[in-house]
This record gives C-alpha cells, sequence and structure tokens, in this order.
C-alpha cells in the first residue's frame, strides 16, 4: 500500500508468496548460481488484456526491455 501510495501505480501489486501465480504461468524454475541450484523466478513479462487473456509472454527478459517490449505491443 506504501509503496502504491509513493508511486500512484493505480493499480495491485502481486505477492506470491506460494508460488501459485508463478506456477500457473511456468515462470517457477530450477535455476543454478555459483554452482547451486535453487528454485525460483524466472524474470518474465505478460501482457494481460481486460478479460484476463494473455496477448504476449516475454521470458528470460532483462528489466531494461520490459517497457520497450510492452510499448511496441500496445502500439500494435
Amino acid at each position: 500500500m506504501k509503496f502504491d501510495k509513493k508511486y500512484d501505480l493505480g493499480f495491485t501489486l502481486l505477492a506470491d508468496t506460494e508460488q501459485k501465480v508463478s506456477k500457473a504461468y511456468k515462470v517457477w524454475k530450477k535455476k543454478s548460481m555459483y554452482g547451486r541450484e535453487y528454485m525460483g523466478i524466472e524474470r518474465s513479462a505478460f501482457l494481460i488484456d481486460e478479460k484476463g487473456k494473455i496477448m504476449h509472454a516475454w521470458y528470460k527478459i532483462s528489466p531494461k526491455d520490459t517497457p520497450v517490449f510492452l510499448l511496441e505491443a500496445l502500439e500494435k
């Protein structure tokens, strides 16, 4: 709530503490770092229409590229 008020987002943010959404979107994956394997979220972005349909999905996307691809898709 504080984050939303501070940045005036106008939408609810999701905290997926039980990985239900990340598993449904198939982004809960086995990852590895420095030889250690663990489960985590694959960085992804989704453009979802007002009816809940996924219009576009980008997997393994960088934070820098996310707004570029989203704006590009919205212009089509």
